[in-house]
């Protein structure tokens, strides 16, 4: 069984949630997804969990932990979602919205509040519920625990969206909702509501022309470029540069791209390190 283990804890922390897991399910194979997501930024760890998990195979269980209320009333939560395509997955963390954009991704869910203590670490610490409480639940599942065994199944859960995305007349209106190791702006734009944009299309994102292309190596190193990234969303980026620090921009800020027309020439494939 797979489990996959995403949290803002960088080093340290992490060896010890997957004691514990194997401790439980000795066979079990722990991925590591990130544990470099920027400290308590639920928004980033959300957009990172559902980015991968639909690429796991069915019966997967993520657990998920950047948890700046943990040890307060915040409930922690198992989820099952499932689809034709992505099988069944199991998320489980925090209920601060974390675990809801991967949910809705891989198809329907239920929500479920983690009250069985008997699943628990013995001693469950206020300040590592990822410890003492979710890889152990996590673990539990991957052995074959039945989800309604966690608690009693909840509807009031806490949402999380990436923002609202407006098509107005040539431009489209957005929000960053990811800034990626390279510097490349994730925008919430997804790839069927920017489908009218075609490569060579000119665009003006803050007076500053974009050309519109499939990929990173078709432009000059050092010129900007937009695309659909392979999350399936629309991303600013500069051939082996970064676009935030040119744009200014950051995670939460709004974007209006503007639709200028089509360019000339057509496009030039040069080497690139952007992926």
């Amino acid at each position: 069984m797979v489990i996959t283990l995403l949290s803002d804890f960088e080093d340290v922390y992490p060896a010890s949630m997957k004691g514990v897991i194997l401790g439980i399910n000795p066979t079990a194979s722990i991925v590591d997804i990130s544990h470099s997501v920027r400290r308590h930024d639920i928004h980033a760890g959300a957009f990172i969990l559902m980015s991968c998990a639909k690429f796991f195979p069915p019966g997967t269980v993520h657990i998920a932990v950047v948890d700046p209320g943990v040890g307060t009333e915040r409930r922690p939560l198992a989820i099952r979602a499932e689809s034709p395509d992505a099988g069944i997955q199991y998320f489980i963390g925090p209920d601060n919205g974390l675990l809801i954009p991967a949910a809705k991704s891989i198809g329907s869910f239920e929500a479920y509040s983690i009250t069985n203590v008997a699943l628990f670490r013995k001693n469950v610490s206020g300040t590592f519920h990822g410890r003492d409480v979710f890889a152990p639940v996590g673990a539990h599942i991957s052995k074959g625990l039945d989800i309604g065994n966690v608690g009693m199944r909840i509807f009031d859960f806490v949402e999380l969206d990436f923002g609202k995305v407006e098509k107005k007349d040539d431009s489209l209106h957005g929000q960053v909702v990811f800034i990626d190791h390279f510097g490349n702006i994730v925008t919430n734009i997804p790839a069927d509501t920017a489908a009218d944009i075609k490569p060579g299309d000119v665009l003006e994102i803050r007076k500053k022309r974009v050309l519109f292309q499939t990929s990173y190596g078709f432009c000059e190193k050092g010129e900007t470029v937009a695309l659909i990234g392979s999350h399936g969303y629309l991303e600013i980026a500069v051939n082996q540069g970064n676009a935030a620090a040119l744009f200014d921009m950051g995670q939460g800020d709004r974007i209006v791209i503007k639709i200028q027309g089509k360019r000339l020439s057509g496009p030039k494939q040069t080497a690139t390190n952007n992926c």
